[in-house]
């Protein structure tokens, strides 16, 4: 059999022109992994109460981050998961492609790309370290639907505890700390919490307990929390940090339902009154650059931190094409 691998990440809006916004935001929102309500009920959520004003909200975020230079990169996402996708080329003898679950270059095309150069195998990479249904399910699903009759799909597992990944994660952040910080938060996209208890294939461990994410359970399969604790604790451990100078948070969330806590946000504010002045943010949960990492936490993060009192603010630049990360990528697909 002749194998090509597919990145496949979350996605971009072609520009950050609310009209492209908004057929981004519309296309992402109507996934059922997402809003996981009827279909009836979800569409009349996002064309009542969401594209009427969070395609403009989003667009103006967008902008603060979009290169529309000339020789401009356009979307950060899609830059940077492109040269990843051409250092790992550089590296590998089987053709690689890239995918974006909502926008293109769409999971449909970049299959395409590597049956028309001959392949008949396709091993797909998620780009997601952690596993949640509204990024690892759906891509695995929306990459089936794709597979032209007699081409077989694998995919590679979550990687939130490989130990390249995380020796990769630890040495970025390594490098980028300031000679003098005092705390570190480990920001991760959150989820809302009855996505958690769906994925319990139990039914009866996720968000049963204080302590379910150290409880040992099949649940931890699928348990985004979980797994992203497992990141930072392993973080934690080859960056020899103590429990006071670290923490965990999530953010991004959306609507007035309960999500996974701390909320960064929350946790940006409330560090200064505990005596944090010079903070450190890392973002694991991403391994690409985009606009949770750069608008959400380096713009919109630094001013929450800074008006509340602290005085210096580090964002550690995701693993982008690193070549630590790039070594892992290699064994992902060799494993």
């Amino acid at each position: 059999m002749s194998r090509g691998i597919l990145l496949a990440n979350l996605g971009t809006p072609k520009s950050s022109a609310v009209a492209d916004v908004r057929r981004y935001l519309g296309e992402f929102l109507m996934d059922r992994h997402v809003l996981d309500v009827p279909w009836l009920l979800r569409r009349l959520i996002v064309s009542l109460f969401i594209l009427p004003l969070r395609p403009k909200r989003s667009a103006e975020a967008y902008a603060k981050i979009w290169d529309n230079s000339g020789a401009g990169t356009g979307s950060p996402l899609l830059h940077y998961s492109e040269q990843c996708r051409q250092s790992l080329q550089a590296r590998v003898d089987e053709p690689v492609a890239l995918a974006m679950r909502y926008g293109q270059p769409g999971i449909q095309a970049g299959i395409a790309q590597l049956t028309g150069a001959g392949a008949d195998e396709i091993l797909l990479v998620p780009m997601y370290p952690q596993h949640a249904d509204s990024t690892r399910s759906t891509s695995i699903e929306a990459a089936r639907a794709a597979l032209p009759p007699g081409v077989k799909l694998n995919v590679v597992p979550p990687f939130f505890s490989e130990a390249n990944y995380i020796a990769a994660q630890a040495e970025v952040i390594r490098r980028q700390l300031p000679s003098q910080w005092d705390y570190l938060l480990l920001s991760y996209h959150g989820l809302p919490e009855r996505h958690l208890i769906k994925a319990d294939p139990t039914g009866n461990h996720c968000l049963q307990s204080e302590n379910c994410c150290e409880t040992p359970s099949q649940a931890h399969k699928t348990c985004y929390r979980h797994q992203a604790l497992v990141t930072s604790q392993l973080l934690a451990q080859r960056l020899n940090l103590s429990d006071e100078v670290f923490g965990v948070s999530f953010q991004s969330r959306l609507g007035r339902l309960p999500w996974m806590t701390p909320y960064t946000d929350q946790e940006l504010q409330a560090l200064p009154g505990r005596g944090v002045r010079r903070l450190v943010v890392a973002c694991p949960a991403f391994v690409a650059d985009n606009l949770e990492t750069l608008e959400e936490i380096g713009i919109a993060g630094r001013q929450i931190f800074l008006d509340a009192g602290g005085e210096e603010f580090t964002l550690i630049p995701c693993l982008n094409d690193d070549p630590l990360w790039i070594d892992a990528l290699v064994e992902l697909t060799r494993s």
